[in-house]
């Protein structure tokens, strides 16, 4: 596999094949109770896979949807997977058997999907339709729960007998006012807020209780990302410990902290469009991916100076994410693969140091 030295700039990355069309998103687990994390990947070939996020080995992968996958996330408890797709569904995969758990049936084509930080009994959805909905997965589940204490091992064919949801089934929030596709969704700290991105270039920060928007970000260009860091905070990080919002929209990243995340720590000027943006708050570094060029760069937080550049990819990376312990961040790219690059000293996962 691939050797790594100590010095960050000379170890190899590792390559996750296995997609046939652009990686579309990928998506951390927490980590689990012996250390062990999860990536999901979205893929326009249709087909969500589920990888070891410390090798990047393949699990498995959810077969079911009949258009491309945009986005895939797990569950807080990594119990569940949602997968967002152009076939007019989302769907909510049980990860130990690989099967579809439930298909939520949209009118049109769905971009977004989203847990609440701490459950998986709920799900927003958004895409073509300009809607943002909260589906309530208890009330309308009355079936026993799936047994099971693996995550699945080869593939499923997703086809044994799961719940159709109808989309009048979901509570919609805010009706008429994006102007555009959703784009992403992600749920903050405070289960009562969650913030959306839309082709109308606007950022809306969303009050569940009085179904409003109490905080909006105008976006000068394309929003490229729209994710929460996952990494666990430390009091002196960027964002006191809390999760930070990050965006990538135009030639801007923007980094916003608080329990609801309304708060805009610092916003960066980059001079090229930026598709995708991730930070490590605590080495205080952020990676982008630029929508015309094929590399990874590295930022120092507070110079806001390029410290490093990754070649390796063969088309946009639109996806990026540190692992939730840090120790790597990976890349999803229009070239159809996903690549891990250490970031961290000595051997790690399938790295080794070199004398």
């Amino acid at each position: 596999m691939a050797g790594g030295l100590e010095t960050p700039k000379t170890y190899v990355p590792l390559t996750c094949h296995g997609h046939s069309r652009p990686v579309t998103h990928i998506n951390f687990s927490s980590i689990g109770p012996e250390g062990e994390y999860y990536m999901i990947s979205a893929c326009k070939d249709n087909n969500p896979m589920l990888r070891d996020g410390v090798t990047g080995d393949w699990i498995g992968t959810f077969f079911g949807h009949k258009g491309a996958v945009y986005q895939a996330r797990l569950s807080p408890d990594t119990q569940y997977a949602a997968t967002a797709s152009a076939d007019f569904t989302a769907k909510i995969w049980d990860t130990h058997s690989g099967e579809v758990t439930y298909t939520l049936q949209h009118h049109h084509i769905v971009r977004a999907v989203a847990f609440p930080p701490h459950s998986g009994n709920l799900l927003a959805t958004g895409g073509m339709e300009k809607k943002l909905r909260i589906f309530d997965l208890d009330r309308v589940d009355t079936s026993a729960p799936v047994n099971g204490n693996s995550l699945m091992n080869g593939n499923a064919n997703g086809a044994s007998d799961h719940k159709t949801i109808t989309a009048d089934m979901g509570f919609e929030v805010g009706a008429g006012v994006h102007g555009g596709m959703i784009k992403s969704i992600v749920w903050t700290q405070d289960p009562n807020i969650l913030v959306t991105a839309a082709d109308d270039k606007v950022i809306r920060w969303w009050d569940l209780q009085s179904q409003s928007v109490v905080q909006e970000q105008v976006v000068q260009g394309d929003i490229g990302s729209c994710e929460f860091t996952n990494i666990k905070g430390e009091p002196g990080d960027i964002g006191g410990g809390l999760p930070i919002l990050t965006i990538a929209a135009g030639k801007m990243v923007y980094f916003y902290g608080g329990p609801d995340a309304r708060t805009l720590i610092k916003s960066i000027p980059l001079p090229y469009e930026v598709a995708s943006v991730a930070l490590h708050p605590i080495e205080k570094k952020f990676v982008t991916g630029g929508i015309k060029d094929t590399w990874a760069k590295v930022y120092d937080y507070d110079t806001e100076q390029e410290t490093d550049l990754h070649k390796g990819h063969h088309g946009p990376i639109w996806s990026i994410s540190f692992s939730p312990d840090g120790k790597l961040y990976a890349t999803g790219s229009e070239d159809g693969t996903i690549k891990m690059w250490k970031n961290c000293q000595g051997s790690f996962g399938l790295w080794r140091a070199q004398d």
